[in-house]
């Protein structure tokens, strides 16, 4: 009997960093189901970020790498990137390409229509639209991924608040192009253990049974704003008595910066600041900290906030990208207003002084995210994604 014949899909993605989209292209590509064969390329992580590929080498899942995948834009790169993927897709001859994030979206979306892949597919992991350049290059991005979505056969969203920015707003494309489809993650390790995790972090980093643990996890970039963020722990200091440890756990280009601020400020005794880089067991450090903090400018869907939650860790953090989305105000966390310090500092204190309004919340935490987040759900709702535009092909 012959064997019913795969779909092939060619999965691009940026760079392989810790983030999002890593999480994202390696869960699809290792459970999707055998209806269909996955070819996973992508580039390296640009200096001062932290690779992950042991997040694939974890889940078995080896990629192609593209040497010439750079995030900064250079003729030079991008041609020889854009080359490579050509060859790539006369060589595998996919059904589908799927593209995640920008830099591939732009050279993978290009490759396919000049190779006439019959299906192609992109997702918006977070968008550059605003608070990353300035007026002239925001607007030239904006003219180039337009012209890509007219050409591509599905746009995919992770929110329902960046398919109303990417339509909307941006007017990127039409929002019955856009089909929104969140985020997975394997949520469980983060919630097995916690006990035993937390005495381990909180033995390895000093912290004492009376402090509270607060940190920060993402890239060191000016989009991440931990300029806003040690400004709030400054005004903590001046206004709570309890002791009080703080955690910034990344690298990036803007590290000397924020060490050189750390220096400078004026601290009480009960608080300290400490520079981690990243920590690959991010699992077990989570389960140390009380309470998880993002600052960012600008923002897709938050990997360390849902992270966070899957810990049991109440989460604060100002109010942009999806975070509506993968956060219960009040419930798991606080949202406040983006650059309000005022509002930050306030709702951040609430939590630092009342262990009972923590416990709440941590508990809240577990039960939101399970279900919603989880990588089954994403590869069932993709699954069902690439079928309904193959028939529709068809």
């Amino acid at each position: 009997m012959e064997s019913k014949k795969k779909i092939k899909i060619l999965r691009i993605i940026n760079r392989f960093n810790i983030g999002g989209p890593t999480y994202n292209a390696t869960f699809l590509t290792r459970f999707i189901s055998d209806d269909f064969e996955t070819l996973l390329v992508g580039g390296l992580p640009e200096e001062g970020e932290s690779d992950s590929l042991h997040v694939l080498q974890e889940y078995g899942v080896v990629p192609l790498l593209i040497d010439e995948m750079k995030r900064q834009p250079s003729f030079q790169n991008d041609r020889k990137a854009y080359l490579r993927i050509k060859e790539i897709i006369k060589e595998y001859q996919p059904d589908i390409v799927h593209t995640h994030a920008s830099k591939a979206g732009a050279l993978g979306r290009k490759a396919a229509l000049n190779c006439k892949v019959p299906i192609i597919v992109h997702t918006f992991h977070g968008h550059v639209f605003h608070s990353y350049f300035g007026k002239v290059k925001t607007t030239l991005f904006k003219l180039i991924e337009r012209r890509l979505a007219k050409k591509s056969t599905g746009i995919i969203a992770i929110s329902d608040l960046q398919k109303k920015e990417l339509s909307k707003d941006h007017k990127i494309c039409k929002d019955d192009k856009i089909t929104v489809i969140p985020l997975g993650f394997d949520l469980k390790k983060f919630n097995d253990n916690i006990e035993v995790n937390r005495e381990l972090t909180r033995k390895n980093f000093s912290i004492a049974k009376e402090e509270i643990a607060i940190a920060i996890v993402g890239r060191l970039a000016p989009i991440k704003n931990h300029q806003f963020f040690l400004d709030v722990i400054q005004e903590i200091s001046i206004k709570t008595t309890k002791k009080v440890a703080v955690f910034i756990v990344g690298d990036g280009s803007e590290r000397e910066a924020i060490e050189n601020r750390i220096s400078q400020m004026n601290l009480g005794s009960n608080i300290r600041v400490e520079m981690t880089s990243w920590i690959k067991e991010i699992g077990v450090f989570n389960a140390g900290m009380d309470i998880m903090c993002l600052t960012s400018n600008n923002e897709g869907t938050p990997v360390s906030l849902i992270e966070a939650q899957a810990a049991c860790i109440p989460v604060i953090t100002t109010d942009v990208g999806g975070v509506k989305d993968i956060i219960l105000d009040g419930e798991t966390g606080f949202i406040v207003p983006k650059n309000s310090i005022k509002k930050y500092t306030e709702k951040l204190l609430v939590l630092i002084e009342d262990e009972n309004k923590r416990k709440k919340m941590s508990q809240n935490g577990w039960s939101f995210v399970e279900h919603k987040f989880h990588y089954t759900t994403l590869v069932k709702n993709v699954e069902t994604y690439y079928k309904k535009l193959l028939n529709e092909k068809k």
